[in-house]
């Protein structure tokens, strides 16, 4: 593979995109690519978004996406997937949490939540849709959403599932294994 693949995850503070991005990570140094990790705007308290780059391939110079140039977009939730659609390269793919987390100017109401937002980007983008944090709560841990994401994401993607399961392993603390085991076999099988 001499191209450089562009996955780009966005999503609030507080959703586990970091650890998303360190799974994505481990799976690509694993699989032997060169890897450029970075995240560019860290607020990470909860609420404020946060976008992390991962970009992979033979030899990678620089670790971010230009717009038009991410082949996955994992957003995980769906006003991230729409302030960040226009990253997607014309055959991408938007992998997207359908939950709505009000941003602080729809809170204080300086704005308004838009209507059918996934509807409108599957106008334009492949999409798939998936209520992970519905699933996550059924399998008895919300915070394991962003796993389910992950699983459903690795569908598209050109790793092993094996190789899936041992980075998410090594990667998620000891005494939270099983669970995001489970929660990545879950959103396999959404995918």
């Amino acid at each position: 593979m001499a191209d450089t693949k562009n996955i780009m995850i966005v999503g609030v503070g507080g959703q586990g995109t970091l650890l998303t991005s360190r799974v994505l990570g481990g799976i690509t140094i694993e699989s032997g690519y060169d890897v450029k990790l970075s995240e560019v705007h860290g607020m990470a308290q909860r609420g404020g978004s946060v976008v992390t780059f991962v970009r992979y391939g033979e030899k990678v110079a620089e670790p971010i996406v230009e717009e038009g140039q991410a082949d996955v977009l994992i957003a995980f939730e769906r006003l991230e997937a729409l302030r960040y659609a226009h990253f997607l390269k014309k055959d991408g793919v938007i992998i997207v949490n359908d939950q709505r987390i009000d941003p602080m100017t729809v809170v204080t109401g300086l704005a308004e939540y838009p209507e059918n937002i996934i509807e409108n980007l599957s106008k334009k983008h492949k999409v798939i849709a998936v209520n992970a944090m519905d699933e996550a709560l059924k399998l008895g841990n919300s915070r394991v959403f962003n796993v389910i994401i992950l699983g459903v994401a690795a569908k598209h993607m050109d790793f092993e599932k094996d190789k899936w399961i041992e980075v998410i392993k090594a990667t998620v603390p000891p005494k939270t294994v099983d669970i995001n085991i489970a929660a990545f076999e879950k959103g396999y099988e959404l995918a």
